[in-house]
Formats: C-alpha cells, structure tokens, sequence
C-alpha cells in the first residue's frame, strides 16, 4: 500500500512565478525523495517603487513516503 504525505512551501524569485514554483521544488528536492506531483495553491508578489520586486508561489508538494 503506498501512503503519500503533503507539505506547503513557498518558492521565491525575482524573475517570476515560473522560477518562484521551480525553486520551490528545487529546494524540496534537496531533502525529500519520491516527489510525485506539485500543485500551485497561489500567487502573490511585493512591490516595491511600484514595480514588482519579489514572485512568490506557495505550493504544495507530494511524496511517497518510505517504509
């Protein structure tokens, strides 16, 4: 039987949403093996001097947990 376990995170980038969910994953899979699927819950970004300065996604990553 195969048991999958969620976690969120939140992924950041100056260049855009794309490389804000790519880090996200980047990071997750520098601890955690059997990464299954990645979904984006949302986006958001800061402003600073009126143009966007920091892309954030918040994603939630799956996995297989081992046994």
């Amino acid at each position: 039987m195969t048991v999958l376990k969620n976690i969120e995170l939140v992924g950041e980038s100056k260049e855009g949403f794309e490389k804000a969910i790519v880090e996200a994953l980047e990071q997750a899979r520098k601890t955690i093996r059997n990464i299954r699927r990645i979904k984006v819950l949302s986006m958001s970004a800061t402003v600073k001097d009126g143009k966007i300065d920091v892309y954030r996604a918040r994603v939630k990553i799956t996995f297989e947990v081992e046994r």
